[in-house]
C-alpha cells in the first residue's frame, strides 16, 4: 500500500490531488516542505474519501512555502525549519507542529545494503565539507571492520532548493562539527563546498540512485520508497543506531512543547541511547488574522482530522505522530490566536 500511494503522489510532481475536483466539496491550497509530503498525501487521500474536501499541496520546499504564505498566495505554508517567535510576530503568523520524522543519510555503493555502513557525526561533516573524498578513507574504514569499501570517489548530493530538510541536516552538522559551524552554519540553503544539487527530497533520491559512489540525505519515507541504503549513524551517546520510527520517537520523547515559544523546537542530536540524531518536526504556518475565515476553518478541520485520525497512516510511513497532549495544546492555540477581521475566534 505504501509503495502504491507514494508512486501515485510522485506522478503529480508535488501536488496532492486525491480525486477529481468535480467530486470535491472544497479545495484547500498549501505549499512547502517535501519532508512531510508522503504522509500529507496519504492524509489527503483518506480525508477526501471521508469528506469530499480536496487538498492541493505543492511540495516545493520549506523556503518556497514560507514565501508563498507570506505573499498570501496559499491558505497555509509548511516548513521543516521552524520560524522563531520574532519572525512570526513580524509577519502576523502562527505555526504549529504537525508531524515528526527522521532525515537519513543514504548511499549508493556496490555491495553495501541498508544498515551495513556505520558513519560517525564527524564522518558525515567531513564528507560534506569535502575533507573525506574516498569511501576507503581510514576515518570511515576504522568504524567498519570487515566491510569492503572501494577506493572510489565520494559524490556528495545535497538539496538545490531552499529546504527544511537541509535546515534540519545543517542544524545537526552545526552541532557536531565546529568547522561546519564556523564555515557554513545552519540554514535552509548554504554554499555547499562540494557536490551535486537535487530539487526536493525526490531529486536527491533520484541522484543517489543514479550515481554510484554517492551519498545524500532524504526524509526516511523517501529512503524506504526508493529502496535506498540508509546508514547506521552514531548518536549523542556514541551508539550506532538505525533510522526507525522507534528511534525517531526516542529523539522526540524529551521535547518540551509546552515551553517552546511559538512552538519553536529542534530535535537534532538529542540524548538517549536509541535516539536518531537527525530527527525533526514539520510545521504549518497560518496568518493570525484571516481574510477568509471560512477557508481557514477548512484548513483547521483537515489538520484536526489528521491529529485525530492520521496516526496509523503516519506510523505506516515511519513518521512519528504528535502526542495527543500536543495536539490538544495546538487546538487551544487555534482558539486563542486565530481570528477573523472582527476579532472573532475561527476555531471554537
Amino acid at each position: 500500500m505504501k509503495k502504491m500511494i507514494f508512486a501515485a503522489a510522485m506522478i503529480v510532481t508535488g501536488a496532492i490531488s486525491a480525486v477529481p475536483a468535480a467530486q470535491a466539496a472544497a479545495t484547500i491550497n498549501g505549499a512547502g516542505a517535501t519532508f512531510p509530503y508522503p504522509v500529507y498525501s496519504q492524509w489527503a487521500h483518506d480525508y477526501n474519501k471521508e469528506t469530499g474536501v480536496r487538498l492541493n499541496y505543492q511540495a516545493i520546499g520549506s523556503g518556497g512555502g514560507i514565501k508563498q504564505i507570506k505573499a498570501k498566495t496559499v491558505d497555509f505554508g509548511a516548513s521543516d525549519a521552524p520560524l522563531k517567535a520574532e519572525e512570526l510576530d513580524k509577519f502576523g503568523l502562527m505555526q504549529f507542529p504537525m508531524i515528526m520524522g527522521g532525515v537519513v543519510p543514504v548511499v549508493h555503493i556496490d555491495g553495501i545494503k541498508a544498515g551495513q555502513l556505520k558513519l560517525t557525526a564527524r564522518n558525515i561533516a567531513d564528507i560534506y565539507l569535502g575533507n573525506i573524498k574516498k569511501w576507503n578513507d581510514p576515518r570511515i574504514t576504522s568504524n567498519n571492520p570487515g566491510l569492503r569499501l572501494p577506493s572510489q570517489d565520494i559524490t556528495v548530493v545535497h538539496r538545490s532548493d531552499g529546504s527544511g530538510t537541509t535546515w534540519i541536516f545543517t542544524n545537526y552538522l552545526t552541532k557536531v562539527s565546529g568547522e561546519w559551524a564556523e564555515k557554513l552554519g545552519n540554514a535552509k540553503a548554504v554554499a555547499w563546498p562540494v557536490g551535486l544539487g537535487g530539487k526536493g527530497n525526490q531529486g536527491v533520491a533520484a541522484f543517489v540512485n543514479k550515481v554510484k559512489g554517492s551519498i545524500g540525505y532524504v526524509e526516511y519515507a523517501y529512503a524506504l520508497q526508493n529502496h535506498m541504503a540508509s546508514v547506521l549513524l552514531q548518536n549523542f551517546y556514541g551508539n550506532f543506531v538505525a533510522p526507525t520510527s522507534a528511534n525517531f520517537q526516542a529523539a522526540a520523547a524529551g521535547a518540551d512543547w509546552k515551553h517552546a515559544k511559538g512552538y519553536y523546537m529542534v530535535l537534532t542530536n538529542q540524548p538517549g541511547a536509541n535516539s536518531w540524531p537527525i530527527t525533526g518536526a514539520s510545521f504549518i504556518l497560518l496568518y493570525k488574522t484571516q481574510d477568509n475565515p471560512a477557508q481557514a476553518k477548512e484548513v483547521l478541520k483537515f489538520y484536526n482530522w489528521s491529529y485525530n485520525n492520521g496516526a496509523k497512516a503516519a506510523e505506516k510511513l515511519d513518521y512519528v505522530p504528535m502526542p495527543k497532549a500536543v495536539a490538544d495544546m495546538v487546538r487551544a492555540t487555534w482558539s486563542n490566536v486565530l481570528k477573523d477581521k472582527r476579532g472573532h475566534a475561527i476555531w471554537k
